[in-house]
């Protein structure tokens, strides 16, 4: 089992997997309100060629270089043509790459842990649900995967490039997401007790002669990780503001309101991952993964039924996951994606896990037994990671959507769309289904507070003249007007207007669709009667 074929046709197999469950359909979930803004805040890089940090708001330019570089290389079309597949493709491309990262632990995983650990990646249900979202935490949980990795491969050789790798790799951390800093904090938590666990607890320690820091390595590391830094806040070095913001960001979010709806309990995190169920909807668990972690924990901590992994590297591995487990559990800002933060070492111990229960069996059969029935475990995470992506991408009933962008938005947006056809008095076109071409002329005005209408801004993009307002303003009126349900707006009572429709944009945050009646008149002229 020890053989390179084994390796790399074990991760070929993982990663078609992984490729497998994260590809397909790739468009069937509405944008939610925080992929529309990243897109859009990826445009004014795509377009204009720079990007200015919000220290208030959004989070670091990473997602938004990465988006850059990879469309540059597939010959991407204007941004009004880039799809949802494109944006998403992004982030599955960070997902899978976990897996490629694997040979890097291969001496300190073991091959058959780290195939495990391969497998468990490739179908985790939140690893799957999270790669195909156009958001941070993906590319957050990647960079710290791959500082995690080239520290390790420092550790082992001593070599500077690996120190440099991982200063860059932490760069890249603080330059996607601000909580970059709680992985940075539970790396150096857990380094120092598994260090002192070494020392003073472990009996079969032996301290290696070339354990020792060399110094000029850790300051090669701190200055590749500050130019990536420097390089990226400041937009290639045309916007030096932006590297003062980066670090004001952190007084900012320390000042950020104490009540807020992404409040929420200690075990909000578990209770997704380990047991979720919705009326009318499947029972979600990966506690198979949880379980397995634990196993491999011990496994290191008692030095007993290890495969060739190095037990030093498995209990820091278990105090930087259950350290994260524990940090992201007692703050009180919560969002779920945050957990793949903890949940990607997870997996990792997971790996070291199976193989123990696997070599701990002392007949071929036990082992052939306990192999199919952890193969079987693994396939009922596909089997729920296929559902998440798939029937219940857009529901409630998934433990993994949030203030997820509802199916009637898409109505809206396409109601709004087929308006614009008929919006000029002169126009004698046909139906839509008959090939009609929309108005990107015509006015729409969206009346809410801003955090209310994404992702419509992303969805009405090919539009040139839609305004934007957080009240009624004086003249409400226009062609088109889509006005949140808070404001009672009651645009109708005019008579030059009509209300035609009322859509859910996502859980409780309703729209009001507003028409003008000349407007209105012509499309259901032009429109065949069975289709109205």
């Amino acid at each position: 089992m020890n053989k390179p074929w084994w390796v790399v046709a074990g991760l070929l197999l993982a990663i078609s997997v992984a490729l497998v469950l994260r590809c397909p359909r790739l468009d069937a979930r509405p944008m939610h309100n925080d992929e529309g803004v990243n897109a859009l805040k990826f445009r004014d890089l795509w377009e204009h060629g720079s990007f200015k940090y919000d220290p208030k708001e959004y989070h670091g330019p990473a997602l938004y270089y990465a988006t850059v570089a990879i469309s540059r290389l597939s010959g991407a079309p204007d941004f009004n043509h880039f799809s949802e597949r494109r944006f998403r493709a992004v982030t599955i491309l960070f997902g899978v790459a976990l897996i490629i990262l694997l040979p890097l632990l291969l001496d300190a995983l073991g091959t058959k842990s780290l195939l495990w650990a391969a497998a468990f990646t490739a179908v985790s249900p939140a690893m799957v649900f999270y790669s195909r979202y156009y958001i941070h935490e993906m590319l957050l949980v990647f960079f710290a995967f791959l500082a995690l990795s080239c520290g390790w491969r420092y550790w082992r050789s001593r070599k500077p490039g690996w120190a440099m790798l991982t200063g860059a790799a932490v760069g890249l951390m603080f330059a996607t997401k601000e909580t970059f800093v709680l992985s940075v904090i539970a790396a150096v938590l857990a380094l120092g007790l598994n260090q002192l666990w070494n020392r003073f607890l472990d009996a079969s320690f032996e301290p290696h002669k070339t354990q020792r820091f060399v110094w000029w390595h850790l300051a090669a590391a701190a200055g590749v990780g500050a130019l990536v830094i420097i390089t990226l806040f400041s937009s290639l070095f045309t916007n030096w503001r932006g590297v003062l913001d980066a670090f004001l960001a952190f007084v900012v979010y320390r000042a950020r309101p104490t009540d807020s709806a992404h409040f929420h309990g200690p075990f909000f995190y578990l209770h997704r991952l380990l047991f979720f169920h919705q009326p009318h909807g499947p029972i979600w668990s990966e506690g198979l993964i949880l379980v397995l972690a634990l196993v491999g924990t011990a496994a290191a901590f008692a030095r007993k039924g290890l495969v060739h992994a190095n037990p030093g590297f498995v209990r820091f591995l278990a105090f930087y996951a259950f350290g994260l487990l524990l940090i992201y559990s007692l703050l009180s800002y919560k969002t779920p994606w945050c957990l793949l933060n903890f949940w990607q070492p997870m997996l990792l111990l997971a790996g070291v896990g199976a193989a123990v229960l696997v070599r701990l069996a002392k007949y071929q059969w036990a082992r052939v037994t306990a192999s199919v029935v952890l193969l079987a475990g693994a396939m009922q995470l596909g089997g729920q990671a296929w559902q998440a992506s798939t029937a219940y991408a857009a529901t409630s009933q998934n433990p993994y959507v949030y203030a997820q962008t509802s199916g009637d938005a898409l109505k809206l947006v396409e109601k709004v769309r087929e308006l614009s056809c008929y919006d000029s008095p002169e126009s004698t076109v046909p139906s839509p289904q008959s090939g009609t071409r929309e108005n990107s002329d015509m006015v729409i005005k969206v009346i809410a507070k801003e955090g209310d209408y994404w992702p419509l801004p992303w969805y009405l993009r090919e539009f040139k003249h839609v305004g934007w307002y957080d009240g009624i303003p004086a003249d409400p009126y226009g062609p088109v007007m889509i006005v949140s349900a808070q404001f009672r707006a009651g645009l109708d009572e005019a008579k030059t207007h009509l209300m035609i429709g009322y859509f859910e944009l996502r859980p409780g945050v309703f729209f009001e669709l507003y028409v003008e009646k000349e407007l209105w008149t012509r499309f259901l002229a032009a429109r065949p009667k069975s289709s109205l």
